[in-house]
């Protein structure tokens, strides 16, 4: 909560005093009147208190699992459960970064007496992924409008909108395993792997019969067995990631959130083990792991931790560069003393800089099996911005040249088209 003072009568006093000086040297009643009110005008908000905010919020969406590009009702109310009234309460809803409103404004004034509830309602355009909305923002001032106090009420809502992943962003290690699940050890699983003596107890299913019809001999067919594997999300949410192509549209950190998110859910569908991190104002790690407590955890810190804030950091702390480049070093270090050394990385970053592209291939160097979605989010309007997609590029080739594979997401594409088309060109090749 802040409170603050909004300066509305500070130039009041200075005309106030300048009517007393008129009246007094001038001999005039009237003007001195008026300076003597004007002071009782000035006087009369340093009297006044900051308002006391005490609300409740509640949020209904229409439909919790739209359609993408449909239109989704929300309607808001705001309570005062106080015991004042709140001459001037101004409300502005917390719409997740990734949506916008298509009808009607999530912005609300309204006076409040106690108990009293404003409602008001808009619509926002369906996109893919699973969007928290953020707290809503109340600023409430006084009667005086001298003072204003600006907090925030939290509701737990969400929307999600499908979008099936057809394709997670994995595959082999360099240690033979075989993709998402399949390795190169024999045993129990989908895929023909060889055939070795019969041991006793060896299931009858796997025995194989036309070769003892052919030769007596009895042998057993081993299969290329089935591993799950484990994947730690790493968002880059460092402040040179908060860009975007113009300023009404979703920063890149934004697009990686919700990247994040169809991941998780795409993951969780499986036997994998899923983890999260991110590089930011606040390092944050979750180690890989299974089961729906898992992935409530997971739905939890994408929802409430700071580094998975939206909005761009108000205060960047710097490197020796400007960039941040020591504090993305100390992070980067810290992650690789935590990750499993068979655990895959797959990074969402939009590669805006430099040093996240060193870091990338530090953890590759590492030996964890890293792979890349990077939305872009550059423009070609302006020489600045030509020359910001220029960059962006060369740093693309920089990590393929390294043999590490980068999604190229074009953000007015679904992931999930996205990585379906990613897979289709390597059966092409």
């Amino acid at each position: 909560m802040t409170v603050r003072s909004t300066g509305r009568w500070r130039g009041i006093v200075a005309v106030a005093l300048w009517f007393v000086a008129v009246g007094v040297l001038t001999d005039r009643p009237a003007a001195l009147l008026v300076g003597v009110v004007g002071a009782g005008l000035a006087v009369y908000p340093r009297l006044s208190r900051p308002p006391m905010v005490d609300l409740e919020l509640e949020r209904e969406v229409g439909e919790a699992r739209p359609a993408r590009g449909e239109p989704v009702p929300v309607t808001t109310r705001v309570r005062n459960t106080g015991d004042r009234t709140l001459a001037d309460c101004r409300v502005i809803d917390g719409v997740p970064a990734m949506l916008s409103v298509a009808e009607g404004s999530p912005r609300h004034a309204a006076v409040l007496r106690p108990g009293g509830t404003a409602e008001f309602s808009y619509a926002v355009a369906a996109e893919p992924g699973r969007h928290q909305f953020d707290p809503a923002t109340v600023v409430a001032r006084d009667i005086t409008g001298a003072h204003e106090v600006e907090t925030t009420v939290a509701a737990g809502t969400e929307i999600q909108v499908g979008d099936a992943v057809p394709e997670l962003p994995v595959r082999p290690d360099p240690d033979g395993h075989a993709g998402r699940l399949v390795t190169d050890e024999g045993g129990s699983g989908i895929e023909f792997h060889s055939v070795r003596e019969y041991r006793p107890g060896d299931p009858i299913g796997r025995i194989d019969s036309k070769r003892w019809a052919r030769t007596g001999e009895l042998t057993t067919v081993e299969f290329r067995e089935e591993r799950p594997t484990s994947v730690c999300l790493l968002v880059d949410a460092r402040a040179p990631a908060y860009r975007a192509a113009a300023e009404d549209r979703p920063n890149a950190v934004a697009h990686c959130l919700a990247g994040a998110e169809q991941l998780v859910s795409a993951l969780s569908d499986t036997r994998d083990a899923v983890g999260l991190a991110a590089f930011g104002r606040e390092p944050c790690f979750r180690a890989p792991g299974v089961g729906p407590d898992h992935e409530a955890a997971l739905w939890r810190l994408l929802a409430t931790h700071p580094a998975f804030d939206a909005t761009p950091p108000g205060a960047v702390r710097t490197g020796r560069d400007g960039d941040g480049e020591d504090d993305l070093d100390g992070q980067a270090t810290l992650l690789r003393k935590r990750l499993g050394t068979d655990t895959q990385v797959v990074v969402l970053s939009p590669l805006t800089d430099q040093p996240i592209v060193e870091t990338i291939r530090t953890l590759a160097a590492a030996g964890h099996t890293t792979t890349v979605v990077s939305p872009d989010v550059t423009a070609d309007g302006s020489l600045g911005q030509r020359l910001a997609r220029r960059e962006r590029t060369l740093r693309l080739r920089a990590l393929r040249g390294a043999d590490i594979p980068v999604v190229d997401w074009d953000t007015a594409t679904p992931l999930g088209a996205v990585l379906l088309d990613e897979r289709r060109r390597r059966w092409s090749a």
